[in-house]
């Protein structure tokens, strides 16, 4: 199993496909105490049967149910997030704002977590087989961030081909979430856990 999906692999290992849903819809729930009490294994950066190279990397952070919360409202919310996203030759420009002040707030706030946490190497992973090659490209990606009245805009650029077909792969990662919300996430959930290849 790819080691991107080991944190939400994890989570859903332990809780099951519909307990997850409820964890989204409350994310609160799962602070990193929780994750610290899960059995061997289930807790992101583990060495059990779900752990792997990911070890360290989220599971005593502190930051975790925050973020949580973020993703759950944006989902909640993607009808009412306008996004667009330019391949460039050496990376990617995307522009993410709403017409809710509420929506707008928590995508710049969740903007500039993913931005320190790319600087810091801290990894916030739910599903995405690209982010695990971004953290460890994190050195070779140069990001700007504009606020706008509605949102943010973000470029991400590198000189590496492979880190480029990360970025833009990515981004199509976040579209998807966007258009479709939780249906897209679940069903990149049962990807994950083994139930086929991800049909968008």
């Amino acid at each position: 199993m790819k080691r991107s999906s080991k944190i939400a692999v994890a989570i859903l290992a332990t809780l099951g496909l519909g307990a997850a849903v409820a964890v989204f819809a409350h994310p609160g729930a799962m602070g990193p105490g929780m994750m610290r009490g899960m059995a061997p294994g289930a807790a992101a950066g583990s060495h059990g049967p779900m752990g792997g190279p990911m070890a360290g990397r989220v599971q005593h952070d502190e930051a975790f149910a925050a973020d949580m919360h973020l993703v759950r409202d944006m989902l909640f919310s993607h009808e009412r997030i306008k996004r667009t996203v330019t391949n460039l030759p050496d990376g990617i420009k995307t522009v993410t704002e709403s017409d809710d002040p509420q929506v707008t707030q928590a995508i710049q706030t969740h903007v500039a977590s993913m931005v320190q946490r790319l600087s810091d190497g801290k990894e916030f992973n739910l599903f995405s087989k690209t982010i695990p090659v971004l953290f460890d490209n994190r050195d070779k990606i140069k990001t700007t961030v504009e606020a706008t009245d509605k949102g943010s805009v973000v470029t991400q650029t590198s000189s590496d081909a492979k880190v480029v077909a990360a970025l833009q792969e990515h981004a199509t990662e976040v579209d998807e979430l966007v258009r479709e919300g939780m249906v897209a996430m679940m069903r990149n959930a049962r990807a994950a856990m083994g139930g086929g290849p991800v049909q968008r």
